[in-house]
């Protein structure tokens, strides 16, 4: 277990910037997560802190030691892999307890261990199988298992759900989480999937263009996000432009609004983020009622628990609202849009 300290990062391929003067701390035992799309930069810092690449500038701590030069099997770390990167021709148990044979474990320890570890992700009934005899979600605990084995200061992991199925990635989201919180492991998780940076994790770090966009708790993130890109990467926003009148004010398509203006100032490119969920469908021939504005439906398509709805404001733009349940409203209807007054106004 180990705190993490990057200082002013910087990582080039040929001309282009990767990493850009980047530093922040990972707390002992916490589970932190690197979210943002491909070319952030997400995987390069990960790479960085594995030691697979020699950073161009700054340095990376694990506690008090300095391990920026220190070569990637010397730095006592865990990595589960996207591809799962077992060896095919090695039994589940001898995959486990590779590790610790490289490590020079003695022998009856090595095997106690190993069953423990397939235990611990409840694979210990296939510990003489080979890699190619198991479902993709048993490769993926083997090599968590592998990883956790060796009893690692950190534990790294690069998109591992990735190649999973959507009810795989959930159970595993879960064994994940639970295997961390025993080991109360430091874990760094690489994602450019917002639900699993929200589900799994401590902190997340949103990442843009080689550089930190926000980071804080997953709730932080969602309710307060501090700029455009960050809004509409983590969960669904529609980002509506507004004309800020007075601090709680503020003014769409002739409508005036009761809103969180945070920062907001008169003359500023300012946006107001609408959460999709957090939007009301009403009929249009209802009375009454604040924070309304006239929109009408385009389309809707059910998924069950939810409709999703597209509706045009009466000034043109369209937004997305999650209904629950069936909606009986029909392409074509005038309705209204009821607005939180949490909804948060941030500045592009």
């Amino acid at each position: 277990m180990s705190t993490i300290t990057i200082r002013g990062l910087t990582k080039r391929f040929e001309q282009h910037v990767v990493l850009q003067d980047l530093s922040l701390t990972i707390a002992d035992g916490s589970f932190f997560t690197l979210l943002g799309p491909s070319g952030c930069g997400k995987t390069t810092l990960l790479r960085c802190i594995a030691g697979f690449n020699d950073p161009d500038g700054g340095s990376i701590l694990f506690d008090d030691d300095d391990i920026t030069r220190v070569p990637a099997h010397r730095r006592n770390i865990g990595m589960v892999f996207q591809d799962y990167a077992l060896f095919p021709d090695k039994t589940v148990q001898d995959n486990v307890a590779y590790g610790l044979i490289a490590r020079k474990v003695a022998a009856d320890e090595v095997v106690a261990r190993a069953h423990e570890a397939l235990d611990q992700v409840g694979l210990r009934q296939y510990a003489d199988r080979f890699p190619a005899q198991l479902s993709g979600g048993q490769r993926q605990r083997v090599a968590l298992a592998r990883a956790l084995v060796i009893k690692p200061r950190v534990l790294l992991m690069d998109e591992p759900l990735s190649n999973l199925d959507a009810k795989l990635r959930l159970t595993m989201r879960d064994v994940i989480r639970d295997l961390q919180r025993q080991a109360h492991i430091t874990t760094v998780f690489v994602t450019h999937d917002q639900e699993e940076a929200l589900a799994l994790s401590d902190q997340v770090a949103v990442m843009q263009s080689g550089r930190i966009a926000q980071m804080g708790d997953p709730e932080s993130l969602y309710a307060r996000p501090q700029t455009a890109y960050v809004a509409d990467f983590v969960g669904s926003a529609n980002l509506l432009p507004v004309d800020y009148l007075a601090a709680g004010s503020v003014a769409v398509a002739g409508q005036t609004l009761s809103v969180d203006t945070g920062d907001a100032e008169s003359g500023r490119d300012n946006q107001l983020v609408l959460r999709s969920e957090a939007l009301t469908l009403l009929p249009r021939n209802e009375t009454g009622g604040a924070n309304r504005l006239g929109v009408t439906l385009l389309g809707r398509q059910y998924l069950g628990a939810k409709t999703l709805c597209r509706v045009a404001l009466d000034g043109g733009q369209v937004l997305q609202v999650d209904a629950p349940g069936i909606q009986r409203y029909a392409p074509g209807d005038a309705l209204w849009l009821h607005v939180p007054p949490s909804s948060r106004v941030i500045c592009r």
